[in-house]
């Protein structure tokens, strides 16, 4: 395979691997549920018996960004323990769980001329994945792409590559006792960044749809160049408002876990609001328990009273994505404030607000226009997984066809069935 990979151009080998998913596609799309399914259980078992094999090519990983001088929330998204190949594993027998999208029946009626018309679901076909530093998503879009009837090109960072090697080495062996062809589930074999350029045109017609994780410069490049569908979101600059009628045990709690139980995921707060109201009675208990785990607080002239070693905030913290214990906040007047706020600044990602007052939280979730928005609830349950839906490929925040986590369902498409009795259109 490396001997055959080596002598070929990188557009010989991109043009080769997209004709190869696309014959295993065709497959894929009429295989019967039982078989992907078994496929999926048998991957979750090579990955606990390949873990030795993984940590030790992650360990590889690891050491190659600490020399390159890689962020600690960059460190933290690429590194993989014992819990998180076993997370992985979970995570593919969740997908076995989930109900079986092809073939279902989403509407069913009958024309007055006895037509009968179904919409019914069908897999989009070869789906791209370019992905940065997460070898989790390896297992968790080449799972979720077999569940939906798709074949799936995965194009991992540099910095992972031999992580992600390993687990698609478990994924292909799941695929082949199941009897399915392997090619349905492909990983770029060079870090050649033509690659990229080959998937972004579309493998010669052979690929359907990409799906970008990464950084800002990856998913602009992505959005910029390709010629085919794209689902995607640049940033998560997650806010919360902490409303006039918010519960203050509520408000500790969940600012402080939206910010730091993992600040390098799309789902961490970077933003936080607070109603002027309850400045005086909530501000001092919530920025303390930030305190304590040493986030840095950047903030406007109202935040800065309640503290000296508050930094003064910029314009540009109101947009920038930390990925960090860091976080910016700001004292609003009220609701409308927030809302604008956010509307100016947000990234049509993951917002929540904190508030006892229904009519309230009612207002924020309806004119705040994001992909998903909470009420009194961490913003780190925006996550395929957290939401039933066994994992995700990412977090789409366009507005056509796919939206928040991009789970089975939004990886399918559909068709229209029409049966007749013999009737012809005058």
């Amino acid at each position: 395979m490396l001997e055959r990979v080596e002598a070929m151009t990188t557009e010989a080998l991109m043009a080769d691997i997209g004709q190869r998913a696309r014959a295993a596609g065709r497959i894929l799309a009429t295989a019967p549920g039982e078989v992907k399914d078994r496929a999926l259980r048998a991957m979750a078992a090579a990955v606990r018996e390949a873990a030795p094999e993984i940590l030790d090519g992650n360990a590889r990983d690891v050491d190659a960004m600490k020399a390159n001088g890689q962020t600690a929330a960059f460190l933290d998204r690429g590194t993989l323990t014992e819990e998180r190949i076993e997370a992985i594993a979970a995570a593919l027998e969740d997908i076995v769980a989930l109900k079986d999208p092809v073939g279902d029946v989403i509407a069913a009626w009958e024309r007055p001329n006895g037509l009968k018309i179904e919409r019914v679901r069908t897999p989009l076909g070869v789906i791209g994945v370019i992905y940065e530093s997460r070898p989790n998503v390896t297992a968790d879009a080449g799972a979720l792409c077999l569940k939906a009837g798709n074949a799936v090109v995965l194009r991992g960072g540099s910095d992972t590559i031999h992580s992600n090697r390993a687990i698609h080495a478990s994924l292909q062996k799941g695929l082949a006792v199941a009897g399915l062809p392997e090619d349905a589930i492909q990983i770029v074999p060079v870090t050649d960044r033509a690659a990229v350029g080959e998937m972004l045109k579309g493998l010669n017609g052979n690929l359907d749809v990409i799906v970008p994780r990464g950084g800002r410069s990856l998913v602009e490049r992505v959005q910029t160049e390709a010629r085919v569908p794209v689902f995607a979101h640049l940033e998560g600059l997650v806010h919360i408002f902490v409303d006039k009628s918010a519960d203050l045990d509520k408000a500790v709690a969940i600012v402080k876990n939206s910010k730091l139980r993992r600040t390098g995921i799309c789902g961490a707060l970077e933003t936080l609001l607070v109603h002027k109201d309850i400045a005086g009675s909530h501000l001092p208990a919530i920025l303390d328990a930030l305190n304590q785990e040493g986030c840095e607080i950047r903030g406007d002239d109202g935040i800065r009273a309640f503290g000296p070693g508050i930094l003064e905030a910029t314009e540009e913290d109101w947009s920038t994505e930390y990925l960090d214990k860091i976080l910016s906040a700001m004292i609003v007047p009220d609701l409308d404030t927030a809302i604008a706020h956010i509307a100016k600044y947000g990234s049509n990602h993951t917002d929540c607000i904190i508030t006892e007052d229904q009519a309230a939280a009612d207002r924020f979730q309806a004119e705040v226009d994001s992909a998903i928005v909470l009420h009194n609830a961490s913003t780190q349950f925006a996550d395929g997984g957290e939401f039933g839906m066994g994992a995700e490929i990412g977090i789409a925040t366009g507005r056509m066809h796919a939206r928040g986590p991009v789970g089975v369902e939004q990886l399918t498409s559909f068709k229209y069935k029409v049966h007749g009795t013999g009737q012809t259109r005058p």
